[in-house]
């Protein structure tokens, strides 16, 4: 009888921290102001996946995910977070989050802004998005892979306080190109945000 009272109350924990994870990853839409121009930022929605591919194959020429999986993705709302940028209806960037509870782990699984928009601020703000909501959730850190060839998206990573961990060989899907594994210590940013 007590073990099923604890195993209850446990449960009970479990739920109501699932619920607050979710009321934190909530995101209402809003115009935002990226280095002094105004933009719409949302949650990403299953309509928005065309666009997040065209985005996509103009960034890195084939699409590694396809339309299925931004879907499967994108309804997973209770530990997964896609934010869109537009302006003028426009999609002009997005960026995914993946929360893992059992690790504490927050991974950006995907994140792009069209090449006319780069270097604008716009994969800053939406990482530091990302970073908040983690930090929110007390997540412990972040990761992402980043190309080799990448090296201008390595030194933002690198300016937001990523550091390489490894190299995962041949990640890449077509290419086979390697992957830095990057990791940010969200522990250090808990008391900062």
């Amino acid at each position: 009888m007590f073990e099923k009272f604890k195993r209850w109350i446990k449960e009970g924990r479990q739920q109501r921290r699932r619920d607050e994870i979710s009321n934190i990853l909530e995101l209402k839409n809003a115009v935002v102001s990226i280095n002094g121009t105004d933009y719409f930022l949302a949650r990403a929605q299953v309509a928005d996946v065309p666009e997040i591919l065209q985005v996509e194959q103009q960034v890195y020429g084939a699409t590694p995910w396809n339309e299925s999986a931004f879907v499967q993705e994108i309804r997973r709302q209770r530990d997964r977070l896609y934010l869109v940028v537009r302006q003028n209806d426009k999609l002009l960037g997005f960026a995914g989050c993946s929360f893992d509870r059992q690790k504490n782990e927050a991974h950006i699984t995907n994140i792009a802004v069209t090449p006319t928009y780069q270097n604008q601020g716009i994969g800053r703000y939406l990482i530091r998005k990302l970073i908040r909501k983690a930090v929110l959730i007390d997540m412990d850190k972040m990761s992402l892979e980043v190309r080799v060839s990448n090296t201008a998206a390595q030194r933002l990573y690198k300016k937001m306080g990523f550091l390489v961990k490894n190299v995962k060989k041949r990640y890449y899907f077509g290419d086979h190109e390697d992957a830095l594994n990057m990791v940010l210590d969200l522990n250090y940013l808990k008391g900062n945000e």
